[in-house]
């Protein structure tokens, strides 16, 4: 199965990818909208017309780049909705909200390398929790949304962390193995792929399909428990992107025409990535065949329900 490739590259903003389109009609939900890629995610969306939710845990930020967001692109403002992932009631309570058809569900509100091990009032490790847990929960809770839009996309915002672990499914809220905050992340965002692949071979018969992506370095909140000193050596990587460079595989999976009716694969630098191999040595770039594996998806999606309980 040959990758799919489109016109775009490392270097293409959001705009680009979103180009002339009018977006009128078509209603999308962007996580953690309130900085970062997601703010770029939101605005290029909005300005070509789309109705755009930004949901996020800090309404006061979510607000102020709403009024920003209607400010520099002379459209309809963003509404703001209150979304703790970390929080299964809140994520409830969004979805039980939610009123109508949904065509775009952008999961990109994420945590990193939280130093300390820390815990939801549930017990769940906090990253796999807010990463994983929330958006598998808030898709769950959308599912009918989705369907009713008659052509739905899931985009999930993954990381090249996912390089850095499998999902540990013998002890993934780290009750016996010691914590360490990069596999924690590693494992958090293999399960981002992980549900997109799981996603779409159960929903695709509703016509909704899920895929994952790496947006690239990018200097944002998220790496706001990185140690100052990485964070400096981070900022010196030569490849590293705009936030409006970062926001553009997210929009090519959401509206791409290469990916329309296509689920389960990971992009980076918006095409999709190659397939590494799980033994293979140390990456930053592709995918590992440990993120594809349907049967690791399919524990993924059942060991989830689990936790998340009845809906």
């Amino acid at each position: 199965m040959s990758r799919i490739a489109t016109t775009f590259g490392p270097r293409t903003t959001a705009d680009e990818v979103v180009g002339g389109r009018d977006l009128s009609g078509l209603r999308a939900i962007v996580t953690g909208a309130a900085s970062g890629i997601g703010v770029e995610t939101a605005r290029s969306l909005v300005r070509a017309g789309a109705e755009v939710t930004i949901a996020v845990r800090n309404i006061d930020a979510g607000e102020r780049v709403a009024d920003e967001i209607a400010a520099s692109t002379g459209t309809a403002r963003p509404e703001v909705v209150a979304l703790d992932l970390a929080d299964q009631s809140s994520v409830r309570a969004f979805a039980d909200a939610w009123s109508g058809p949904l065509h775009l569900l952008i999961n990109n509100a994420g945590v990193m390398a939280i130093p300390d091990l820390q815990r939801t009032p549930d017990g769940w490790e906090m990253q796999f929790a807010t990463n994983h847990l929330g958006h598998f929960a808030l898709a769950l809770g959308l599912h009918d949304a989705l369907k009713a839009a008659g052509g739905a996309r899931i985009v999930s915002v993954a990381s090249s962390g996912h390089h850095a672990s499998p999902v540990m499914f013998d002890d993934i809220h780290y009750r016996d193995r010691p914590y360490d905050p990069w596999s924690a992340y590693g494992q958090s965002k293999t399960a981002n792929v992980l549900f997109a692949v799981e996603a779409t071979r159960r929903w695709s018969g509703d016509g909704i399909f899920a895929n994952a992506l790496m947006p690239g370095g990018i200097m944002t909140n998220l790496q706001k428990y990185v140690p100052e000193e990485v964070r400096a050596e981070w900022a010196k990587v030569p490849a590293n992107k705009t936030p409006e460079q970062g926001a553009s595989t997210t929009l090519v999976a959401a509206l791409a025409p290469e990916f329309e009716g296509i689920g389960g694969r990971y992009l980076e630098d918006c095409n999709e990535a190659e397939l590494i191999e799980d033994d293979a040595e140390s990456h930053h770039r592709g995918v590992r065949r440990w993120a594809l594996d349907p049967a690791a998806a399919t524990r993924l999606w059942d060991a989830s329900l689990d936790m998340i309980g009845p809906r």
